[in-house]
């Protein structure tokens, strides 16, 4: 399957988005519209740290293990996601570029590794769920943002 890709645009520097990026706990605060039941285990932050959430996407629910594989500060996270008993493996990468004017281009990239025949016969409407829920991810992700750096700034 085809990878999904969305990205937002946010006016803080790379360092600040991947320094709030690289803590696992902070990811409820912007996918619990469709991720929930978080439990996490592992380092709090970088390769290695770990949680479990329960999605809830297209009408079906299902538990996932997140961890983190890859940490390139303070450009790139890449998490591996294994759901449906191992037959569903994706990696979910969060690219952040700076941008010309200052702030910086935050990409987030979900591409299967192996999907479930399910999975692969509803291709299109699998891949728009994704496109809709992640969509609302980076809205959500740049205004907890604002809200990080306004309390860190107090």
């Amino acid at each position: 399957m085809r990878p999904v890709i969305v990205s937002t645009d946010v006016p803080h520097p790379p360092e600040q988005v991947y320094d709030f990026l690289d803590v696992m706990a902070h990811h409820e605060r912007f996918t619990d519209h469709y991720l929930t039941g978080w439990r996490f285990s592992g380092p709090e932050r970088g390769k290695g740290s770990r949680a479990t959430v329960t999605a809830a996407l297209g009408g079906t629910r299902t538990d996932v293990t997140i961890e983190v594989v890859e940490a390139e500060p303070p450009r790139r996270i890449v998490e591996r996601n294994v759901s449906a008993a191992g037959r569903r493996v994706a990696h979910g990468t969060y690219t952040i570029e700076p941008l010309p004017a200052g702030g910086s281009r935050v990409s987030f990239t979900y591409g299967w590794v192996r999907a479930p025949l399910a999975d692969r016969l509803a291709s299109p409407v699998v891949r728009a769920a994704m496109r809709r829920a992640n969509r609302t991810v980076m809205r959500r992700l740049a205004a907890e943002l604002a809200r990080h750096g306004s309390a860190a700034g107090a």
